[in-house]
């Protein structure tokens, strides 16, 4: 495989898929802080050199980078410094998302690439499979969310989700919106069900679970999901990785489609 793809932790890849699809993985910072736990985003000089390992592996035939949105980390500025390093060769793909909807793209890049495409054949399937993706983010507390700056106080998403014992934020441009208001846990997957099958519109998707130690959850929204896809639909259950667990708390469940084709949304993303 000529080019490569390198993601940060956040991706959630399984390590199964990345031994298979040979994508390397950067891991994001988890600190003990001794009153809790937090997260810092990779350097400029850590990527580079990720970068340049990547490089001389596959000849210096280029590397598709795909790191955490702009909007929630540091990790996709210090990528963009880094890449400047290697003009030409090291392309920067903007996700504006987090989780596995980066890992997927991450995934149909690789593919392309173990099947001899070249640097700008890898980067266009990155970037189409995150036009077609969405992401939502189905959470039990705001608490840890507020505290990481991700959601901040005062805005309209916030006063709005805190009237809901169970919001359901949606990942759009980077940026936390509210995408649904309910009650009950039940509601909320049957919530998240319906906007997938809606939008999947008959055709075949790739769903990922993801998951802040609550595995029978998301394996009951699996069980929900795998009932109401369209035929030739894939639904993958992953645990959240820590990068992001710290920010959403136990009892998360993120969930990244990709979807057969374009929706209205998709199309007027670059």
């Amino acid at each position: 495989m000529g080019v490569r793809v390198v993601v940060d932790s956040s991706a959630g890849l399984p390590a199964e898929v990345v031994r298979e699809l040979d994508i390397t993985v950067v891991d994001l910072h988890v600190m003990d802080e001794g009153d809790g736990t937090s997260t810092s985003g990779l350097s400029s000089l850590e990527l580079a050199a990720a970068y340049a390992r990547q490089l001389e592996r596959g000849g210096d035939e280029g590397v598709v980078a795909l790191h955490l949105a702009k909007a929630l980390s540091s990790t996709w500025s210090a990528a963009v410094a880094a890449s400047a390093v290697f003009p030409g060769t090291v392309r920067v793909v903007e996700t504006d998302s987090v989780g596995m909807t980066i890992g997927a793209a991450a995934m149909a890049a690789a593919t392309v690439a173990q099947e001899g495409g070249d640097l700008a054949a890898c980067e266009a399937m990155a970037q189409s499979t995150l036009a077609r993706s969405e992401t939502w983010l189905y959470l039990h507390q705001l608490d840890d969310l507020r505290k990481s700056g991700r959601l901040p106080t005062g805005t309209s998403v916030l006063s709005a989700a805190l009237l809901a014992n169970k919001p359901i934020l949606r990942v759009n441009d980077g940026k936390l919106e509210l995408a649904g208001k309910t009650r009950t846990q039940s509601k909320a997957f049957a919530k998240l069900a319906e906007l997938v099958v809606e939008r999947a519109a008959g055709q075949p998707v790739f769903a990922a679970i993801q998951h802040a130690s609550a595995p029978d959850p998301a394996a009951q929204l699996a069980e929900l999901l795998e009932g109401q896809l369209p035929a030739g639909s894939r639904v993958m259950v992953e645990p959240l990785v820590p990068a992001l667990a710290v920010h959403t708390g136990a009892g998360a469940i993120g969930l990244s489609v990709v979807f057969s084709s374009h929706g209205p949304v998709e199309n007027s993303r670059g």
